[in-house]
């Protein structure tokens, strides 16, 4: 091979992942416009609904309409069942749709039937595929569970086998959304997806960009592996105050879960040319105390060669315990083993 032909080879290998933004049912779909209008480079945007109407006011590259024989386009009526029969039906074109791409982070509301049914049910399917599928479950409000129990047996069924899958799965608490509780509540929903925005465009410039020691898709479905559930946090902190940097990430989390004494973690820092050796040692001496020692530490670093004074932390914590979701609905946490 001639080296001119190399270079052309590696360029094609070295293609950035391909990613995929899937909103099922209407709260899904609402999200991924949000996420579309915030920026994401290079993703594809694609709605699955059992609505036509809803389908045909969004705003996305792709919409894909279950259920047309037994439902007609007019969504499902919260029943779980009749969206399941109708993905189905649909099963291998739904993979074939939505397998093309590495990543596919698969957004839904809990609850109603057309999320809560697709979310567990397309997580299963493309995970047979060289697809890394990414649930993200956004989980209702508490006063919702205790006066529908409809919505909570349907929470229930999805937690319950999104939990048994293992992977990395992202559970944003509508709950956690009350300390904006002044705000107007179309405002309020769209801070909880412009921090979902962050955490899909942290994970994906991890495994998108490369590193002086290097993190990316192929370690990313390795750690996944060997970790069970996991989840995804992120934070940002000047240069000098780096010791507030995992404790600001988890504080500041939308996410729920609980985490077990000794998590797993895959690390990625990001800094300037000012971040000294030391500094570097330090977080990951903080992350290893406050994680308790943990089985396994994997960390990658990337420096950009001008010098910043902020240092970026995206860290994927596996080894969490089936049932913390649903253990979070139910009862107050204990604020210091929670991403609170």
């Amino acid at each position: 091979m001639r080296l001119e032909q190399t270079d052309d080879y590696l360029r094609g290998l070295a293609g950035s992942p391909s990613v995929a933004v899937v909103g099922l049912g209407g709260a899904g779909s609402e999200a991924v416009q949000d996420l579309v209008a915030l920026g994401l480079p290079g993703a594809r945007a694609i709605a699955v609904n059992t609505d036509a109407r809803h389908l045909e006011e969004l705003r996305v590259e792709e919409r894909i309409l279950l259920g047309q024989r037994e439902l007609r386009g007019r969504g499902s009526a919260g029943d779980r069942t009749v969206v399941l029969r109708a993905a189905e039906e649909s099963r291998e074109e739904l993979k074939r749709r939505l397998s093309r791409y590495e990543l596919v982070f698969l957004l839904a509301g809990l609850g109603g039937g057309t999320g809560s049914a697709l979310l567990p049910f397309l997580a299963r399917e493309l995970r047979s595929t060289d697809a890394l599928p990414i649930p993200v479950a956004f989980l209702p409000f508490h006063i919702e569970l205790q006066t529908n129990a409809s919505r909570r047996e349907n929470v229930d069924a999805t937690v319950d086998e999104l939990e048994r899958m293992g992977g990395l799965l992202l559970a944003l608490a509508n709950e956690k959304l009350r300390r904006f509780d002044t705000l107007p509540l179309p405002r309020v929903f769209r801070v909880r997806n412009a921090y979902l925005h962050s955490l899909v465009a942290n994970l994906v410039d991890m495994v998108d960009h490369p590193s002086q020691l290097n993190v990316d898709l192929a370690t990313l479905k390795s750690h996944l592996r060997r970790s069970g559930l996991s989840t995804l946090v992120i934070g940002e902190q000047h240069v000098s105050e780096t010791d507030r940097l995992l404790p600001q990430a988890l504080g500041e989390s939308l996410l729920d879960f609980r985490l077990p004494d000794r998590p797993s973690a895959l690390v990625h820092l990001e800094g300037g040319a000012n971040l000294t050796l030391r500094t570097l040692g330090d977080i990951l001496g903080a992350i290893r105390t406050w994680f308790h020692d943990p089985e396994e530490l994997v960390f990658g670093t990337r420096l950009r060669p001008e010098p910043t004074e902020v240092v970026r932390l995206t860290a994927v914590v596996g080894g969490l315990r089936p049932r913390t979701v649903r253990e979070s609905l139910r009862t107050p946490a204990r604020p210091d083993r929670v991403l609170a």
